[in-house]
């Protein structure tokens, strides 16, 4: 870190003798946080001390926004403008054009994988990948039993069966031995997932997949911009896919997804699978039967217009989950349990906490006016939609004890320095209750 700090090693919010940086793409620099709705934007947002900070029952009057109302606020402008160029451009090329081409090529860039395929969410993307691969009917795929539904409902959108492995009870992330007790004769991938602030164990899951002759797809939608050792996120198994949705760390006002590979057939596949089977070259002929999954141009830009500004949004979520954690840290024996320390393959989309009095948790920040969510109040076996694939007999303690504890707090690059404070005091505050 650089700069001042303070409050546990938060960076102060305007550099010395100077005005609030400004990075590419509109978004306040690092470690500049955000500029709430009706305040002065010329204004360097109030730091440490001097901000509305304290626990629950403190003079404080603004919530604490889980998801930020005003996240694209800064870019407003720019929008609106690159929805006039997409609109007004003689191509008339609305999706699939050559924004979306400028997008994928450096993303494939940045992340120095051999191909990106847009496409039109997260969900989509890790359809296409299986249906690339050859997933359907009689396979199976061994998906963690504790995490967002399209790991189970991609699997059987393709025909294929769902096969839930239990997870780390610390981290939240699939177990690599839980999943290869689950490895059949009928498995055909393993599909880890890096979940809320840590990435799975890609090393162990990567040797797991070449020693049982497995394809392994990667669910990095969370994760873009992480990276474990020196890979990043997507770029372990065979193919990955990042989501785009707002909340995401390199989120955009819509829907959108991504394929990242370093297999250039599988990606030639998925590029044809996303546009109704065509190959990109002759309109109307149909290789393989696809889909519509498509990447929309204004979104395209607007990736575009902010993606240099994507590092320091990053690295201000990452120095606000440090910051708890550091802080967090010495609540264990109070029953509150934050993700372990470190930042090697870490994603900052979420930040979770484990307590054991969860909901009174969550009662006692909302009062405080901090927001939080339950990610996820069931594990995907104990969901109706997919109950009929859980196999008899088989549990998922490390799943159940998840759902019945996890908490999420805000964690947005958008947070000031002193909002920050104000939930670490009131998780703290709780604690000190106990």
């Amino acid at each position: 870190m650089t700069g001042p700090t303070h409050h546990g090693g938060l960076a102060a919010t305007t550099p010395p003798g100077g005005d609030p940086a400004v990075a590419p793409g509109g978004d306040p620099a690092v470690p500049a946080p955000s500029v709430a709705p009706g305040e002065d934007p010329t204004m360097p947002a109030p730091s440490g001390p001097t901000g509305p900070t304290g626990p629950a029952g403190s003079s404080r009057t603004a919530p604490v926004p889980f998801f930020p109302p005003h996240l694209f606020e800064a870019d407003r402008r720019a929008l609106l403008d690159l929805v006039r160029d997409v609109a007004l451009d003689p191509s008339q090329r609305f999706i699939l054009g050559h924004r979306t081409q400028e997008f994928e090529r450096v993303l494939c860039a940045s992340l120095g994988a051999t191909d990106v395929v847009l496409c039109g969410s997260g969900t989509s993307a890790l359809e296409l990948v299986l249906t690339a691969m050859d997933v359907g009917p009689g396979d199976e795929v061994v998906v963690p039993a504790f995490g967002c539904a399209p790991l189970a409902a991609s699997v059987i959108n393709v025909g294929a069966v769902p096969v839930f492995a239990d997870i780390d009870p610390h981290t939240m992330v699939a177990d690599p031995d839980a999943m290869e007790r689950r490895i059949t004769p009928r498995t055909k991938a393993l599909m880890p997932a890096h979940m809320f602030s840590v990435m799975a164990d890609m090393p162990r899951f990567t040797a797991l997949a070449r020693r049982h002759g497995l394809r392994l797809v990667e669910d990095s939608a969370v994760a873009q911009g992480a990276v474990l050792g020196t890979t990043p996120a997507g770029l372990w198994g065979d193919a990955g896919v990042y989501s785009f949705v707002q909340v995401k760390s390199c989120g955009m006002p819509g829907e959108g997804g991504a394929v990242v590979t370093r297999d250039a057939e599988l990606a030639r596949r998925v590029r044809m699978l996303r546009n109704h089977g065509q190959d990109g070259r002759q309109r109307f002929v149909h290789h393989v039967i696809g889909r519509n999954s498509r990447f929309d141009e204004v979104q395209a830009a607007f990736q575009l217009h902010r993606f240099d500004g994507f590092p320091a949004r990053l690295e201000r979520r990452a120095r606000i989950a440090a910051h708890y954690t550091e802080r967090f840290a010495p609540l264990a024996g109070h029953g509150i349990v934050p993700p372990p320390q470190g930042g090697d393959g870490r994603c900052h989309y979420v930040y979770c906490l484990l307590a054991e009095e969860r909901d009174a948790l969550r009662a006692h920040l909302t009062r405080a006016g901090v927001e939080t969510h339950v990610y996820y109040p069931r594990p995907l076996p104990a969901q109706p939609a997919f109950a009929r694939y859980a196999r008899p007999g088989e549990t998922w303690p490390h799943a159940h004890a998840a759902a019945a504890r996890i908490l999420a707090l805000p964690v947005h690059h958008l947070l000031t320095d002193a909002e920050v404070e104000h939930v670490t005091e009131s998780v703290r505050s709780f604690a000190g209750a106990r």
